[in-house]
């Protein structure tokens, strides 16, 4: 059974998330339609690029994401705290980025005067969109539609691009969040598409790694990892140690080196208590091991009760992979 919006994302109960999109039609998103021969290839990049510019508007950081053929996947951070520092006009100037807004804003933003129950209308008006700026919902919609238009608009057609509204877990905890981000990345290698996570095309680590390579920086685009434990609003991982443990898990996913490097797992699988063999069994092909939220089962349990439910899909798993 569908369950609402709002009690799926909560940003009181975690603001980590991870939201999958997929199309309906027989050319996919992105891949090649086999009865024409066209190839749609190139709108990969139009999903990364419109990734890029909404996170620089909304108050939601990109931890990762994978470009499909049919699909695609991304982690997603609300940054509350940054959406609280911004100021009226900045709120209004954000949000008028992506939609024309009111007359009155208009006005506001064009630096006419306004009497005191216009400029009050202007803050509730801000105060509205502070909030859509913090949402997923917001943030998926705008990226959806935008592609939908795109996509109907180059193939001259109109109806329906998505199967329905996106899918979202919600990440409960830092080993959640450390299993979805790398689960993401290994999409291509999972699925044949790549030897490697960094010959991954249109994929956060990807990017991760290339600037690192460049620079020894991390992309501007994208939630950075830690590099040392003092910094703080940053994924709790250090960089180097997800590289380790994202190539580490998808080398032993390869069925010709199946756990050939088992005995050499990066630290961070052992500071997080995740057991290595359950852990590969969550990332394979097929069934989802977790549906509504991904955690510890004692942070799923906590989680259920607090949207209504008296279990949720995975809790035995969890108990497996991450321990209680």
């Amino acid at each position: 059974m569908t369950s609402a919006r709002n009690t799926l994302i909560d940003a009181q109960t975690t603001p980590y998330y991870h939201c999958i999109a997929r199309c309906v039609r027989r050319a996919f998103l992105c891949g090649e339609d086999h009865v024409t021969g066209t190839s749609y290839e190139h709108r990969k990049p139009w999903i990364v690029d419109r990734l890029k510019e909404l996170a620089g508007i909304f108050a939601i950081e990109v931890c990762a994401y994978a470009v499909m053929s049919n699909h695609y996947h991304t982690v997603l951070h609300i940054n509350a705290e940054q959406a609280k520092g911004w100021s009226t006009h900045a709120v209004l100037a954000r949000w008028t980025q992506l939609f024309k807004g009111p007359f009155l804003v208009q006005r506001y933003l064009a630096g006419e005067s306004l009497d005191k129950a216009e400029y009050t209308r202007v803050e509730e008006y801000a105060e509205g969109y502070r909030e859509r700026l913090q949402s997923i919902s917001w943030f998926m919609r705008c990226l959806n539609e935008y592609l939908a238009r795109k996509a109907n608009e180059e193939d001259d057609c109109k109806g329906r691009f998505w199967e329905g509204r996106f899918k979202s877990q919600a990440l409960l905890d830092e080993a959640a969040v450390l299993s979805c981000m790398a689960y993401v990345d290994l999409n291509p290698v999972r699925a044949g598409l790549a030897d490697s996570p960094e010959a991954s095309d249109f994929t956060s680590l990807q990017e991760r790694i290339e600037q690192y390579r460049v620079n020894g920086q991390q992309a501007k685009s994208l939630k950075p990892l830690q590099v040392d434990n003092q910094q703080k609003g940053r994924i709790p991982f250090a960089l180097t140690d997800y590289f380790q443990f994202v190539d580490w898990t998808g080398r032993a996913l390869r069925g010709d080196k199946r756990g050939a490097i088992a005995s050499e797992l990066p630290p961070i699988l052992h500071r997080l208590g995740i057991d290595a063999a359950a852990w590969l069994q969550t990332v394979r092909p097929g069934k989802p091991v977790f549906i509504r939220a991904i955690g510890r089962a004692a942070a799923l349990k906590e989680y259920a009760e607090s949207v209504g439910k008296g279990w949720l899909h995975g809790t035995g798993v969890a108990r497996r992979v991450f321990g209680g």
